[in-house]
């Protein structure tokens, strides 16, 4: 059964936030589309290994129903959609940059490994 969205009420502003980032890969789709812009289904797959093409598609709508991610389709043959971030999405990754910098920090401090990405994907 999907979860259903909340919409609140919220115990705090970190709440709501934390709400609509939940998810493995809706961070690392709002990294992907900061990085890129404009992004097809396909790139986004490809950009994020290990993401299943279910999951993707769940993150995306979901993403796009809190106002995160655009969705524009292209009436061709066959039919181009693009994803990219809303003014809200960039907002909302630019305040998880800190974030970010806090975890590549403890990866360094910890000796984590990373996953080698493809040069195209992030290059």
């Amino acid at each position: 059964m999907a979860k259903a969205p909340r919409k609140g009420p919220y115990i705090c502003g970190m709440d709501a936030a934390l709400d609509v980032v939940s998810g493995k890969w809706k961070g690392l789709i709002l990294w992907e589309l900061d990085a890129h812009r404009v992004r097809r289904f396909a790139e986004l797959r490809r950009g994020l290994p290990g993401v299943s093409e279910k999951m993707l598609t769940q993150h995306l709508r979901e993403m796009e129903e809190d106002g995160l991610v655009h969705r524009e389709v292209y009436a061709e043959v066959p039919p181009r959609v693009e994803y990219s971030l809303t003014e809200s999405g960039r907002a909302l990754n630019q305040a998880l940059g800190p974030l970010g910098a806090w975890g590549a920090e403890r990866i360094r401090r910890e000796g984590f490994t990373t996953v080698d990405m493809p040069e195209t994907s992030h290059g």
